[in-house]
């Protein structure tokens, strides 16, 4: 169950009866198209329905049952979602706005690289600008996945982009393969390990090109400097023997 800070109201008119509910935006939009996978107890910020939310009216059981057929609210919220109206105030808008605003330029920074520069990652500062200037909007009401094309679409003539994959092997020391190889590994996308004899850990991980200066950086973290790396490209043949 979500806050009610965190919640909006989806408005249902019907019958000469008014339905409202209170639930997260974006999986209101989620159950809108039909796309929601969660569960809706963790989703609304109250399991009912009222005739005015703000002031904790409900609406009678008759109108419940005419309009909806059943007077259980869990089956009677995801109707008054789906067929009704996302009402959001103006400082709700601005949060969301803001929010998916980082999301996106966050997304961005970690997945694209500059292939005018060696493949070098942009950092959020540049990305951020590059969409000021491109006066780029993002749509509370939509999914950040959902816009990302679009954002991309309106950033290249401003700023170089590619969206690629890197591969790195990773060498760590035996005194801290231990607990360095569980960190590295929740970073991307493990592809093949394996322990050697003198108790080093090697291991080779994919991840967003974008990501690479956080990459090095947790290596560094987890082994005191000196563990050892090399990226790999499509035509080697990493040994770990």
């Amino acid at each position: 169950m979500i806050s009610l800070d965190e919640a909006v109201v989806a408005r249902l008119e019907s019958h000469g009866a008014r339905f409202e509910v209170l639930v997260d935006p974006d999986a209101a939009q989620a159950i809108k198209r039909g796309t929601f996978e969660g569960e809706l107890e963790e989703v609304v910020a109250a399991e009912q329905v009222f005739d005015n939310a703000s002031r904790g009216d409900r609406p009678t059981e008759e109108d419940l049952e005419e309009v909806f057929g059943t007077t259980d609210p869990m089956q009677i919220i995801p109707e008054v979602i789906k067929r009704g109206e996302i009402q959001i105030t103006a400082e709700q808008r601005r949060e969301m706005q803001e929010r998916k605003r980082r999301q996106l330029i966050t997304h961005i920074s970690r997945n694209a690289v500059n292939p005018q520069m060696d493949d070098a990652p942009h950092p959020p500062e540049r990305v951020e600008a590059a969409l000021e200037e491109a006066g780029f909007r993002i749509d509370p009401l939509e999914t950040v996945e959902a816009q990302i094309d679009e954002a991309v679409d309106a950033l290249r003539p401003i700023l170089p982009l590619r969206f690629d994959e890197m591969t790195v092997a990773v060498q760590i020391p035996a005194e801290d393969a231990g607990s360095a190889q569980a960190r590295l590994r929740e970073f991307g996308e493990l592809i093949e390990e394996e322990w050697q004899t003198d108790g080093s850990w090697i291991g080779i991980i994919t991840f967003p090109a974008g990501m690479q200066n956080e990459f090095y950086e947790r290596v560094n973290e987890v082994s005191g400097g000196a563990a050892e790396t090399r990226i790999i490209s499509a035509e080697d043949e990493f040994d770990t023997r």
